[in-house]
């Protein structure tokens, strides 16, 4: 589908000398034809990136219905139980989601290899990914089964909290290998430009969770190890369908299924900086909850619901990221410059847009959303407030996801890393400044998402539009540093 895009869309750059022709008689407008063209290729382009970033959005939303089904499902179990997996489940999402350099790292390289036409190559890298990710997952899940007890003291957890949390990690924690197999081979099909198969294989995996944990949980009496062996089940199967998929295509065109040292040594190369840029953004978080949890008990409260419905519309934003991540990997690849540039100046379009009509529900109805969450008029007060400064800035965000994609597509992970702690520097005497002066409740909540919303996206803002700017993140070829690369310059 794309190459016939694309060769639609080449067709259209360099019309036929009769075209021409037509377009210098008398009495027709010079402009009429080629915007009339200009258009119906900027459909082509909205289809192309919408036809990736609905199915990934469907997959991203998946995700989380895991921790959502497990807390009903746990809560019904008692408090204790329930404050337990509150816990466990952050340690294992934060674990998790620091490893998610797995599946960008390996969208951009399987993009760019698909783009040069090295389709075999492309599956190569992707399968050398996967045993990264297996192996990553087989040592982690060995780590957290020893460290379990420490970690969870280390947050807080006492007396039957951390007896119950303790529990749902070790039995979630053989589910690891699984869960980074499904990273590294989401990040393959994405790479192939393929968001409609772990769409499937997410809401599958959703599903199976669900009636396992009820299975497990009551019908096998197993309390909440019930919960965490659910997950790591449903996490084994979506693995193994994805595995199944990747390894059947990278059969039909001849890659080898075996791992290779040094293939994996590069998905590991090309993924550390992004481990780095991620583990920045953890820590902004982190940081974020320490300062809300300073301001006093409603303010915290209220950070939850804001951060929960933040979260919730970064999925659309992180969607249309995941699309920009796969078509500029697979323009860069291919050469075409021009393909690049559209899709990122379209795909800032539509990052812009939708952070606003984001931004505007969230404005708008913030007053009415918070009594789903609440009963306290305080806490109301303060969610409100909250969601008024998330919906102002919610159109920068839109700008920052998509370009953090495009740079991430582009193979541009050093740059990222960088930018990362820098963008963290500047936030931290922000956000300490909050702690120290800021009063508590609404207004202090409200300060609080001015420093994370405004003065940290804009540093993001800041460095990811310079950087786009300019044309040193525009390799072209199969990745940076290889003899064949092509740095742009002069455009």
């Amino acid at each position: 589908m794309y190459n016939a895009w694309q060769g639609s869309y080449l067709h259209r750059r360099h019309p036929q000398p009769v075209e021409e022709k037509k377009l210098s008689e008398p009495g027709r407008s010079r402009r009429a034809t080629p915007g009339g063209a200009g258009r119906a290729a900027a459909r082509r382009l909205d289809r192309d990136i919408l036809a990736l970033a609905l199915p990934a959005l469907g997959a991203l939303v998946a995700e989380p219905l895991f921790v959502l089904v497990d807390s009903a499902v746990v809560g019904h179990l008692g408090t204790a139980q329930l404050a337990g997996l509150s816990l466990a489940s952050t340690l294992l999402v934060t674990l998790v989601g620091l490893c998610v350099f797995l599946a960008y790292a390996t969208t951009a390289s399987v993009a760019r290899l698909e783009g040069a036409g090295r389709t075999r190559d492309a599956l190569q890298s992707g399968v050398d990914g996967m045993w990264l990710a297996s192996g990553l997952g087989v040592l982690l899940a060995a780590v957290l089964l020893v460290s379990a007890p420490w970690a969870v003291t280390v947050m807080g957890g006492e007396g039957d909290v951390a007896r119950h949390a303790v529990t749902y990690l070790r039995w979630s924690a053989p589910g690891l290998p699984g869960m980074l197999l499904v990273l590294a081979a989401t990040g393959v099909l994405r790479g192939l430009q393929d968001t409609r198969t772990p769409l499937w294989v997410a809401s599958a995996g959703a599903a199976a969770n669900a009636v396992l944990a009820v299975t497990l949980v009551y019908g096998a009496g197993m309390g909440i190890a019930g919960s965490g062996l659910a997950t790591a089940v449903a996490q084994a199967g979506m693995a193994v369908a994805l595995v199944i998929v990747v390894a059947r295509g990278a059969s039909r065109r001849g890659a080898s299924l075996r791992p290779h040292h040094a293939g994996i040594l590069a998905n590991a190369a090309a993924g550390a900086p992004l481990f780095v840029r991620t583990a920045s953004l953890r820590l902004a978080i982190l940081l974020t909850v320490n300062v809300a949890a300073s301001l006093g008990a409603v303010a915290l409260a209220a950070h939850q619901v804001v951060n929960s419905l933040w979260g919730l519309s970064a999925f659309a934003l992180d969607a249309l990221a995941i699309a920009g991540q796969a078509l500029v990997g697979h323009g860069l690849g291919k050469g075409d410059v021009e393909r690049v540039r559209a899709v990122v100046r379209r795909s800032l379009q539509w990052g812009v847009a939708a952070g606003a009509a984001m931004g505007l529900l969230l404005a708008a109805l913030g007053w009415f959303i918070a009594p789903l969450f609440t009963a306290d008029d305080d806490v109301r007060v303060a969610v409100t407030a909250g969601l008024v400064v998330c919906g102002l800035l919610m159109p920068m965000a839109g700008w920052v996801f998509v370009l953090d994609g495009v740079l991430i597509g582009a193979g541009d992970g050093r740059f990222l890393a960088w930018a990362g702690m820098v963008t963290l520097a500047v936030y931290v005497p922000f956000a300490l400044a909050v702690r120290a002066w800021a009063p508590e409740g609404a207004v202090g909540l409200a300060w609080l998402w001015a420093a994370f919303a405004g003065v940290f996206m804009l540093a993001r803002a800041i460095t990811t539009g310079l950087r786009a700017r300019s044309d040193r993140w525009m390799v072209t070829g199969t990745g940076p540093g290889q003899n064949k690369d092509r740095r742009v310059t002069g455009a």
